[in-house]
């Protein structure tokens, strides 16, 4: 028996020595992957290069007479020196005074453009709504007649410089390639209907001045230059971020400058029968523009209650308002109901998905619990994206629009994720086009613990809540904006894709979803990066379990792992046999035990 104890003693030894040496190999393994496969990372991050030294700059020589540059205070070179003074300037008037006016301007994207088709508009009408004015009502007079002439020179001085300095520096597209040459885009506006209309537009009627006076109509001309309205038009709505707000104010206008139109014919209308001279013509009292104004109102709106023309003059008049009014006022409701309905065309659309969806709910039963979550969802996810599927949005974009949209606003995010550093880059790029994002509620379950990975998830609005313990309902760890998640099934095989924790929106969450099937259509096209990510998904894979086993301070794995204690029931029966003084095999087998152990003390 005392020989049993022996062997059983030495096989025990053996087996220990046997697991040491096959750790020992393990760790051997490990460290020659390392050194051959530099594809490899290792698991702690990867310290930051240190900057390279340069060499020290040499010292810089200081002013004569005076202290270092670097030592004199800012303001000092704010300072300039004229005649026998010194004083202090502004650094913008500096920039001013040195700025350069760019050879060429993009009419599509440059602000400065659109600012100064802002001034020419306002030009333009000025034009349009006072020389109807001067040239009906009795507002230009003698005494006043200089501020006129002041404003009018003064916008034709801006359409002057709209010819000669920003037209003829406008780029053109020409076979696909866009002309930046000073000749090339001189040629082109010079040779464009636009510059023909300009040229009209600054006809020198005003010399007619000196012998038929001061007469409005002659600058009629000046109205012709309606093409950079429709310009600036353009190009204000596509910087906007609400461009039905100006579209509405600009259709309101147009009623507006018709009603003011109609006003100047109806006081000229007056003046040629007589002020007062019947009971259809405006008497002379009060205000005459207000007056008018109202008439004019009236009449294109076809209000009715106005008094009844007595000449024909007076009849053919008030018949050519009515017709003007009906299909005045009805184009511009239908222009009015087409601008509401484009800024409202998005809402509608959520109303009637939503509408659907409720009709569909309510036709199968679906318990009220059910309903009022699908309700919050299209709430939250229109009020949040102002659309519910962003999809149907993107799809519309060319491939490379829709490249550079995915990398402004995920690959930041998915550039950190420790699964795809080192791979390809237009393969991370081709992933980022497959990211869709979904919205979940609070408490909802974005995974749960033992289903199958299918899917990758980038948190980016919200926070989620992966919870454990005995339970399942303690929270190990709350995941912010810009957090990962699930990185690993999408390569796992083998039943190591399985989840092992539930994920819980903590409210509202937006979450950015890369599918396995899509990964492995892109990875078909990168081979290289394929064979990474299987060897990296394996590593973290090995990784994860072996921290479940770990016990104590994390590092390297214990080679010599502790002994297991001894049965309590085997512990008490070895005492019961020494206190009871008996010689049989369980004192022989006690006294061996404590020979082993003085033996590895």
């Amino acid at each position: 028996r005392v020989g049993s104890a022996t062997s059983l003693s030495s096989s025990i030894i053996n087996n220990r020595l046997q697991e040491l040496v096959k750790l020992f190999k393990e760790r051997t393994e490990k460290v020659k992957e390392k050194l051959t496969d530099l594809d490899i990372t290792s698991d702690d991050e990867t310290p930051d290069a240190s900057p390279a030294k340069l060499a020290p700059a040499a010292a810089p020589v200081p002013p004569p007479g005076g202290e270092p540059e670097g030592d004199k205070p800012v303001g000092d070179e704010h300072y300039c020196e004229m005649l026998c003074c010194t004083f202090k300037y502004r650094p913008w008037l500096h920039h001013l005074k040195n700025y350069q006016f760019p050879s060429s301007i993009d009419p599509l994207t440059n602000l400065m453009y659109v600012l100064w088709l802002f001034f020419v508009v306002m030009a333009w009408n000025w034009n349009c709504w006072l020389i109807p004015v001067r040239w009906a009502f009795p507002y230009q007079t003698p005494s006043n007649i200089h501020c006129w002439l002041f404003m009018d020179y003064l916008c034709d001085l801006i359409y002057l410089l709209d010819i000669l300095v920003f037209q003829t520096r406008l780029q053109f597209v020409q076979g696909g390639d866009i002309i930046t040459d000073k000749k090339a885009m001189k040629e082109n506006y010079l040779q464009s209907q636009r510059f023909k209309m300009d040229v009209v537009c600054l006809l020198p009627l005003d010399f007619l001045y000196l012998k038929v006076g001061v007469n409005p109509l002659l600058r009629f001309p000046r109205c012709l230059k309606y093409m950079a309205f429709f310009e600036f038009n353009s190009r204000l709505e596509s910087i906007l971020s609400k461009a039905y707000i100006y579209r509405v104010i600009r259709t309101t206008a147009y009623l507006l400058y018709s009603l003011h139109v109609n006003s100047c014919l109806y006081y000229w209308a007056s003046a040629y029968e007589g002020l007062g001279s019947t009971t259809w013509v405006y008497d002379g009292e009060g205000n005459s523009y207000i007056r008018c104004y109202y008439w004019a109102v009236k009449t294109l709106i076809t209000i009715g209650g106005l008094p009844d023309p007595k000449t024909l003059f007076e009849i053919v008049f008030q018949l050519l308002n009515y017709f003007t009014g009906v299909f005045a006022f009805s184009i511009m409701i239908g222009q009015m109901r087409d601008v509401v309905g484009a800024a409202t065309a998005g809402q509608t659309y959520y109303r009637s998905c939503m509408d659907d969806t409720i009709k569909y709910m309510n036709s199968y039963k679906i318990p009220k619990t059910v309903q009022n979550r699908v309700k919050m969802w299209y709430e939250y996810t229109w009020h949040s994206q102002g659309m519910l599927d962003e999809s149907e949005l993107l799809v519309q974009l060319p491939d490379k629009m829709r490249l550079d949209m995915a990398i402004n606003v995920n690959y930041n995010i998915v550039s950190k994720v420790a699964l795809f550093q080192g791979c390809d880059r237009q393969m991370v790029f081709d992933m980022l086009k497959r990211l869709r994002s979904v919205v979940y509620l609070p408490n909802d379950y974005v995974c749960k613990k033992g289903e199958i990975g299918r899917e990758m998830y980038i948190i980016q609005a919200g926070q989620v809540q992966v919870l454990g313990g005995p339970d399942g309902k303690t929270v190990l760890v709350t995941l912010k904006p810009g957090s990962v998640f699930g990185e690993i099934s999408l390569l796992a095989a083998g039943g190591g894709n399985r989840r092992t924790a539930n994920v819980v929106a903590h409210g509202f969450a937006n979450l950015f979803i890369l599918d396995k099937k899509d990964l492995n259509e892109i990875l078909v096209h990168y081979p290289e990066s394929q064979k990474l990510l299987r060897k990296k998904a394996k590593k973290m894979l090995q990784n994860n379990n072996k921290r479940k086993d770990e016990k104590g301070a994390p590092g390297d794995p214990l080679i010599i792992r502790p002994k297991a204690s001894t049965p309590k029931l085997f512990r008490a029966a070895l005492a019961a046999m020494g206190r009871t003084g008996r010689k049989g095999p369980l004192a022989q087998l006690q006294w061996r035990l404590k020979e082993l152990k003085a033996m590895q003390a």
